[in-house]
């Protein structure tokens, strides 16, 4: 499949200016050729030329502009078209299909980046890294992703494999030639050496936490009896009216929920049914949903009534709410101090009608969410699970040769758990990946990239 020449859009679908159609292939030139005006096989690579497009009678379809990137000098590695033309959805769509008339075969998802890293032009992991800088919702994903395309994973991934290939040529040595006595290097300095490895791979391996939040981003739930403003504090977050509000108990009975911007991070902002006793069997469903959410949300607002006494339901949300990631936020404080002494940290003091202490909501949020760091510029930071797991193999079997030299196991089984160590944070990289492997990775990008 590699050899045909492939085919997509590759703008966003709808209206615009200007649509950009990606051509690759070893006929991109002779497909470009059957539908284009210009001389096309003149032209040197990375030149830009006008002409028309025409249909199958010969007519003028439209005018555009055409790039010409000659094999290996483009994303793909292989010659490559790009034609711009009107950005209307059904002119696209026209000059689109006279490229499949003259040749060309539609992309799967994906498949211009498969072929970059096929071709080398990319190893797997800043492949990955492409999808993640189009995905990215906020400032620190967009460095993370960008990081990450330039290398700097795969940077230290290619560090780790050097140091453990020297030490694998040590004990692949030893079982390989026994008899010659050789030796570079004592156990007690092998061990060290992978002890360090070791280190700092699980180093790498902890930033997924910081990682998965950049990345995902965090779902915040906010929870309460009814009444206690969670519509309201809802609003003022997004500075919209989203959720109604009224005085009446029980109005939200099923889950909202919006993306918001908080600082440099993305939310996914869940407002749920108050919780209390109630036979309505709508709203007893709605209050099923919002304990539910409770328990899955990554950070949790309880939000109490600061102008009234505390109900049963709100006593019994402070003895049930995940603690570890659950912020106590008093509600009308411009109608009433919170009377109750409640020990709970940490603990924020707002008005969401009136917007006061919003600013304050948001630093305690920020500061749970960052209790073991921020994320510091210069950090390589992973972000994928499939790059976790792989790591956490790697490490084990890294443990398994230290384990098994310091208890003087033959060299061959040493050397063999050093092996499946190498190939483990081969696959983060694609040196080693099977083809279920890159079909489930490519498979998630958009059409024509």
């Amino acid at each position: 499949m590699q050899q045909d020449t492939i085919a997509a859009i590759a703008t966003p679908t709808g209206e615009g200016a200007i649509s950009i159609i990606r051509i690759s292939g070893t006929e991109a030139f002779s497909i470009a050729q059957k539908i284009f005006t210009g001389p096309i096989h003149t032209y040197a690579t990375h030149t830009a030329h006008y002409g028309k497009i025409l249909d199958a009678e010969g007519n003028i379809l439209d005018s555009v502009l055409i790039i010409i990137m000659r094999a290996p000098r483009s994303y793909t590695g292989e010659d490559s078209i790009e034609i711009c033309c009107h950005g209307g959805s059904l002119i696209t769509r026209k000059v689109l299909q006279r490229v499949y008339e003259a040749g060309g075969r539609p992309a799967k998802p994906g498949e211009f980046s498969l072929r970059a890293y096929l071709n080398g032009k990319l190893d797997l992991a800043q492949a990955e890294a492409v999808q993640q800088l189009i995905h990215a919702k906020n400032e620190l994903a967009l460095r993370a992703a960008e990081n990450q395309l330039e290398g700097a994973l795969s940077t230290l991934i290619t560090q780790f494999q050097n140091e453990l290939t020297t030490t694998a040529a040590i004990l692949e040595a030893s079982v390989d030639f026994p008899e010659e006595g050789l030796e570079f290097a004592t156990v007690d300095e092998i061990c060290s050496t992978l002890e360090q490895i070791a280190m700092r791979m699980e180093h790498l391996r902890k930033t997924f936490d910081q990682g998965k939040i950049v990345h995902n981003g965090i779902s915040l739930c906010l929870l309460g009896s009814p009444n206690v403003g969670k519509s309201s504090l809802m609003n003022a977050l997004l500075g919209k009216e989203r959720a109604i509000v009224t005085d009446i108990a029980g109005t939200t009975r099923d889950l909202l929920e919006e993306d918001l911007r908080l600082g440099t991070l993305h939310f996914r902002l869940i407002d749920t049914a108050g919780i209390r006793t109630t036979n309505e069997v709508v709203e007893q469903e709605g209050i099923r949903r919002s304990q539910k959410m409770m328990n899955q949300a990554d950070l949790v607002l309880l939000l109490l009534d600061a102008s009234k006494p505390l109900t049963e339901s709100d006593n019994e949300l402070l003895r049930t709410v995940p603690k570890n990631k659950t912020i106590l936020v008093w509600n009308k404080t411009d109608l009433q101090k919170p009377s109750s002494s409640i020990t709970w940290h940490p603990t924020v003091e707002i008005s969401a009608k009136e917007k006061i202490g919003m600013d304050r909501l948001q630093s305690a949020i920020e500061t749970l969410i960052w209790t073991n760091g921020h994320p510091s510029k210069e950090e390589v930071t992973i972000t994928q699970m499939r790059h976790y797991t792989a790591l956490e193999k790697a490490i084990l079997h890294c443990n398994a040769v230290i384990h098994g030299l310091k208890q003087g196991v033959s060299p061959e089984f040493t050397a063999s758990d050093l092996r499946a160590c190498l190939n483990e944070l081969g696959t983060i990289i694609g040196t080693n990946v099977t083809e279920d492997i890159l079909s489930a990775i490519f498979s998630k990008f958009c059409l024509g990239k």
